[in-house]
């Protein structure tokens, strides 16, 4: 940091970091944290679903974390809530998947119906 240009720079990103990760947003993006989660590369998803989102611009979604659902064979999982749908809930979801989850379910509103619990 070298002036105050970058001082402000770096608090803008912050504070849109945790709009992304905090606010109360249409869409909802939620990745299942607990111990399995995490050693399934939970971390990774929810750091590729933020990359994506910033890629795209999409400023309407929210990406929050939870404990553990009971269902660790099929770490990591993301739910996706959005407007007026069921939830959808994505199973053994890759870097690949999650990109893939933002670009058709989140942007175009069609799920990946391969890719859920139940189909």
């Amino acid at each position: 940091m070298k002036s105050l240009e970058d001082l402000e720079r770096i608090r803008q990103e912050a504070r849109e970091r945790l709009r992304v990760r905090e606010g109360s947003q249409d869409v909802r993006v939620v990745v299942g944290m607990g111990t399995c989660g995490i050693a399934a590369g939970a971390r990774e998803i929810t750091s590729t679903f933020l990359e994506e989102l910033a890629r795209r611009s999409l400023r309407n979604v929210t990406v929050t974390q939870t404990g553990c659902a009971g269902l660790c064979e099929y770490e990591p999982l993301v739910d996706v809530y959005l407007p007026g749908q069921a939830k959808v809930t994505y199973t053994y979801v890759t870097p690949e998947k999650a990109r893939q989850i933002v670009a058709q379910h989140i942007v175009n509103g069609r799920p990946v119906a391969e890719w859920t619990l139940a189909r």
